[in-house]
């Protein structure tokens, strides 16, 4: 079977090499070596060197087993948290209530049950 060709938007690549080097990042400052982070992912070094040159044909599901490994893991819950564009879209999309016209004020009387001029 042929493997499927990934197209992916330049800038998207762009970030996810960027994750890739600050999972990189993560690891060296840990001082983790490649091996101790595979044996901990559960992932082939192979796997591990593509994550951290950001290759998007890494199973999203490595990626997670790397931020485990590292304590990162919590900063995963981060994404799409503050969805800005998508509150936009559903408010709009809320029925907007709409009020009934006024009535018209009917001149008051005075006690003398004369109206006001």
């Amino acid at each position: 079977m042929a493997k499927k060709t990934l197209h992916i938007y330049p800038g998207s690549l762009k970030e996810v090499e960027s994750l890739g080097l600050r999972l990189k990042d993560a690891r060296l400052r840990r001082r983790f070596s490649m091996e101790v982070v595979c044996a901990r992912a559960d992932i082939s070094r192979p796997t591990l060197s593509k994550i951290e040159k950001g290759d998007p044909s890494v199973a999203f599901g490595h990626y997670v087993q790397v931020l485990r490994v590292l304590g990162l893991l919590a900063d995963l819950a981060q994404i799409a948290n503050e969805d800005v564009l998508g509150r936009r879209l559903q408010d709009e999309a809320l029925p907007h209530r709409q009020r009934a016209p006024r009535k018209k004020k009917l001149p008051q009387e005075d006690v003398h049950g004369q109206g006001k001029k």
